[in-house]
């Protein structure tokens, strides 16, 4: 999803994912090569500590009622890299956001 005066971020998001696809093509079938967009996904990068208190609309928003945690990315890249049950899988984008791109509102 995009936002005012995004245009740079925008434009790197949509790279990725077209690397992505064309690696997936030069590289396979010995390599697979997948992306992964997480959405609002409560870590410490920004502040050094988790977000902590989030309001209660932050998570009813989430069609998945809640909002990310990092085990959650963790656990979609590890089915990723497990050969068995994902070596089909090559080329894809994978969005991780609790349903949020699927919304039109969210909460201020």
């Amino acid at each position: 999803m995009s936002e005012p005066d995004t245009e740079s971020y925008s434009a790197s998001k949509g790279g990725i994912v077209a690397l992505t696809h064309a690696l997936a093509i030069s590289l396979g079938p010995d390599v697979r090569v997948n992306c992964v967009s997480p959405g609002w996904i409560n870590t410490t990068i920004e502040t050094g500590r988790k977000l902590g208190a989030l309001r209660k609309k932050d998570n009813a928003q989430h069609p998945a009622g809640r909002v990310g945690e990092p085990e959650d990315v963790a656990e979609l890249v590890a089915f990723l890299l497990d050969r068995e049950r994902s070596g089909f899988i090559t080329g894809a984008h994978f969005v991780i956001d609790g349903g949020m791109t699927r919304k039109m509102i969210y909460e201020e």
